[in-house]
């Protein structure tokens, strides 16, 4: 065990409704382009709903064979996807590595719930031997690590977590916690999410918590924006390769960021509503900030977890405020929610992904859509343009349903 080890990030994968890699999601959102459209996956015509970020032209074999893709749910095929890429980046040869050494925490809020509701139609039409013998493993959570680690022969410690839409986030903070405690050498983090159905879709309607902008779906997701009225679900994932300093020096690997801190807190006031005062978040962000040894002032950009909501973008606004004080009108904050949708389980793990490549390029992605700020959401949230700006610091924030709230720090590699 050693707590002072520094953690790095040595390689990326990205699957998203921008793009099937990460540069061209970055890309994308820096071109201020939304991924919003007309759902495809199924006919929304009688919901109020009829919107999603949807990942386009993913070929699942283009990653694995025919037999594999058919046996896993479009979730787990996200994460092959993207740990082929992550990995490819990462230079890791796996064949010198060894294998019990390498951990897989790649996680899924939701898993496949399309099957689910595929399966229990089938059950009331056909009945009961219709069913698939692969839905337990199809919808289980934790087959986005176990597919993966089948994929690639990986022996070493393998879960998933779920903690809602900070699962992607809290997978890269436990990937923190196993490296400084010596359980892993090497670990792939990140989430992965698709759940877009009639039945996923018709459960967050009937919360009232999507959007219905049906006619303007790229103008549907407007974080901080008065006329917003709700998130837009999207499905993708997100998967980094993490390893402490010195292993990665030794390999010669190359080093896209440090993960530096690390806050996780809980509100325990509501089952879907953060605390009004933000105080769980403004917890999370300050004990981040301390694991990172960082003051306010070091923070250059912050990926705002931004859902588009009319509560919780006023309550992260808040949070921020109480947290950053005076400064908190000099950072940069933007949601790439705006552009890619709310991607649940991957959202974390995708905005991740979004922080390191932001530092890498001195970039940061806009909010879009951001037509009329809400008087309550008065920070500097980069509207409509991407931003020129020499990043050092960059800050995740994800806020999950039961208040379960997940901070992660990226800092750009200085030796």
């Amino acid at each position: 065990m050693n707590l002072e080890q520094r953690i790095v990030i040595t390689g990326m994968g990205a699957v998203s409704p921008l793009g099937l890699n990460c540069q061209e999601t970055f890309e994308s959102l820096t071109a201020g382009k939304s991924g919003i459209a007309r759902i495809t996956s199924f006919d929304p015509s009688n919901i109020t709903c009829q919107i999603a970020g949807e990942v386009k032209g993913f070929d699942p074999t283009n990653y694995m064979d025919r037999k594999m893709a058919r046996r896993i749910g479009r979730y787990a095929q996200f994460s092959i996807a993207a740990t082929h890429e992550a990995l490819a980046q990462s230079g890791l040869d796996l064949e010198k590595e060894d294998p019990s050494r390498i951990a897989c925490i790649v996680s899924s809020a939701i898993a496949d719930f399309p099957m689910v509701e595929n399966e229990m139609n089938k059950i009331y039409g056909q009945g009961k031997r219709s069913i698939s013998p692969f839905t337990v493993p199809r919808v289980s959570t934790s087959m986005a690590a176990g597919n993966i680690a089948l994929e690639f022969g990986l022996t070493g410690v393998s879960y998933s977590l779920s903690s809602a839409c900070a699962t992607g986030s809290h997978s890269i903070a436990n990937a923190l916690m196993l490296l400084k405690l010596g359980m892993a050498d090497v670990v792939l983090a990140g989430g992965a999410e698709s759940a877009i159905c009639d039945t996923f879709v018709s459960s967050y309607i009937a919360m009232r918590a999507l959007s219905s902008r049906n006619d303007e779906p790229e103008r549907a997701s407007r974080p901080f924006d008065t006329d917003r009225d709700g998130f837009v679900i999207a499905e993708g994932c997100g998967v980094l390769v993490l390893e402490t300093l010195e292993r990665a020096l030794k390999r010669g690997a190359p080093i896209l960021a440090e993960l530096v801190g690390t806050g996780l807190t809980c509100d325990a006031f509501h089952i879907t509503s953060a605390h009004p005062d933000g105080k769980g978040a403004a917890q999370a962000m300050t004990t981040a900030l301390q694991s990172a040894s960082l003051n306010i002032e070091d923070v250059d950009y912050i990926n705002a977890h931004g859902t588009s909501t009319q509560v919780n973008d006023t309550i992260e606004t808040k949070a921020i405020k109480s947290v950053f004080g005076d400064r908190a009108l000099k950072v940069p904050v933007s949601s790439t929610k705006s552009m890619t949708g709310h991607a649940i389980g991957a959202a974390g793990a995708l905005e991740a992904v979004i922080c390191i490549k932001a530092l890498n390029n001195n970039v940061i992605p806009p909010t879009i859509n951001l037509d009329n700020p809400d008087p309550a959401c008065d920070l500097d949230y980069v509207p409509h343009v991407a931003r020129e700006k020499e990043l050092n610091v960059a800050m995740s924030n994800s806020f999950a349903f039961g208040g379960q709230n997940s901070v992660l720090i990226f800092k750009k590699f200085a030796s």
